[in-house]
């Protein structure tokens, strides 16, 4: 064992939207060598943990522990004690109502380092992110939160007279399950029926759900309704604001779960955009780039770089590795200044601009296919073209350039697509529970990378969003429904998502 101690962080997840989770919390996880999860850490939170990290699933609910809190205060202690940095990875805040005191006296006897890096509380996001907010001064000049939750047989350990004195915002956390004895033990401290009372269901999320009634109704509105766990109650006056304050529920794609499989360095735009419209987006790609490490094949293309009229790229990870030859091999980029540039699609286009360079030709429709084609058409004839892209890739674009006749083609392999899978999310009930309203891809290899991380799903439960013609084809070929978006860019796809979500809403 290392006897050097290691260090534990005690870190917020906040309720479920990735958005609400602290940099410092991101910049400590990606970090993490052990992650101790709960289960109500939402899905995009956990997209973050590193692969290589060694991961302790808790999974604390209501009703079921997986693991003792006297257990998982000894695997804190037992991995710092490895030397190990450990992420005690907790929803919401670890201080409020989360137990992070208690684990942290055992650390703190054996003289393990700490911090806390505190979250954003469902106690006041859920009521935000339902046009609610806790303190109001036309309603309410105090805020209280309260654990609803209570061992079974046990009466509450609540002056709830005292709490109907303070005439404030109540916000019961882990209450569901006591709902009606919460609302009972109000009205019996002289609270009126009347007052106006919420439960939140799954707050921040794409399954958000609100309910506003009296304290007098809400058990039976809040059965009618069917909400789950987890969610929160809030008893007062500021409920009355829901329906005038609400916006989350007017973004376009709110109530849309999207799953993006593309590699994580390409992810995050895409994602961005869609969260912008309100989706939940969970980012598991489905397939990583690895660069080819010894490469003399292109370093000696690179080398002589003069010697082309041309240089094609079909991907913004083929223009990163391209220059970064450039840079390994000391070559000038104006040596190139009488080599033309085409490319497929607008993110590689941004990718050449972001070196300092512009775009001479980007075809029509992109993919493969049409660049071969419209760049065997403003050839002359014994033009040199040089392709670096990945090891395998798509056949189309050398045919049509060979149907030329007359241009000479290095296709030169310059990185390699790897399968990859999620440890931590099961893709494959989320989508066979219809937890998952549409995947996107974009490209054949990250459709090949999502089967194979699925094995046994019925494909025909999957809703592809896609870019290009070759991409859907994968798609279809595993029974999937697929959609394509107008042209392969990332506003495109978030545009046919939108218009998709808008359509599923009316049939519901």
């Amino acid at each position: 064992m290392n006897r050097n101690k290691g260090k534990v962080w005690l870190v917020g997840a906040g309720p479920s939207d990735v958005g609400l989770f602290t940099l410092k919390g991101k910049q400590v996880l990606e970090q993490a060598e052990v992650v101790v999860y709960d289960a109500l850490v939402g899905h995009g939170v956990l997209a973050m943990v590193p692969k290589d990290a060694e991961l302790v699933d808790v999974g604390k609910r209501a009703g079921h522990h997986t693991m003792k809190q006297e257990l998982i205060n000894q695997v804190l202690l037992d991995k710092a004690l490895e030397g190990k940095r450990v992420v005690r990875l907790k929803g919401g805040d670890p201080f409020l109502f989360g137990r992070g005191g208690e684990e942290l006296e055992l650390l703190s006897e054996h003289g393990i380092p700490f911090e806390i890096v505190p979250g954003v509380t469902s106690a006041i996001s859920v009521p935000a992110y339902n046009g609610i907010p806790v303190t109001h001064r036309d309603f309410c000049s105090s805020l209280h939160i309260i654990t609803g939750h209570k061992k079974k047989g046990n009466d509450y350990n609540i002056d709830f007279e005292a709490l109907v004195r303070t005439k404030g915002t109540l916000v019961f956390l882990m209450g569901i399950t006591a709902m009606e004895d919460i609302c009972n033990h109000l009205m019996q401290a002289g609270m009126s029926p009347d007052m106006p009372a919420a439960v939140l269901q799954k707050g921040t999320s794409a399954r958000q759900k609100r309910v506003v009634a009296t304290v007098g109704t809400l058990k039976a509105a809040s059965d009618a309704a069917k909400i789950e766990t987890p969610a929160i109650i809030i008893v007062g006056k500021v409920c009355t604001a829901a329906e005038q304050f609400a916006w989350y529920e007017k973004l376009p794609l709110q109530g849309c779960r999207v799953l993006v499989t593309r590699p994580k360095e390409l992810a995050s735009r895409m994602a961005d955009q869609l969260r912008e419209k309100g989706a939940e987006v969970v980012e598991l790609p489905a397939i990583q780039t690895e660069a080819i490490a010894d490469n003399p094949q292109l370093e000696e293309a690179v080398a002589s770089i003069e010697k082309y009229q041309w240089l094609v790229f079909t991907s913004q990870i083929g223009v990163r590795i391209f220059f970064e030859a450039l840079k390994k091999v000391g070559i000038d980029v104006r040596r190139m200044a009488g080599v033309k540039i085409a490319v497929i699609g607008k993110g590689t286009k941004a990718e050449v601009e972001n070196h300092g360079m512009f775009v001479d030709l980007i075809p029509s429709v992109y993919d493969g296919e049409s660049l071969g084609r419209e760049l065997a058409g403003v050839c002359r004839g014994g033009e040199r073209i040089l392709i670096p892209r990945a090891k395998i890739g798509s056949q189309e674009l050398i045919s049509e350039l060979e149907k030329a006749g007359n241009l000479e083609i290095d296709d030169i392999p310059t990185y390699e697509t790897v399968l990859v899978k999620s440890h931590l999310i099961d893709e494959k009930k989320e989508f066979a529970s219809g937890n998952m309203d549409y995947a996107i891809f974009t490209s054949a290899s990250t459709v090949r990378g999502f089967e194979a991380a699925t094995p046994g799903l019925d494909y025909s439960m999957v809703e592809a969003v896609c870019i290009g013609k070759q991409t859907a084809a994968e798609a279809a070929r595993l029974g999937m429904k697929t959609h394509i978006s107008k042209v392969a860019s990332i506003a495109s796809v978030a545009q046919l998502t939108e218009e998709l979500f808008a359509e599923k809403k009316k049939q519901r």
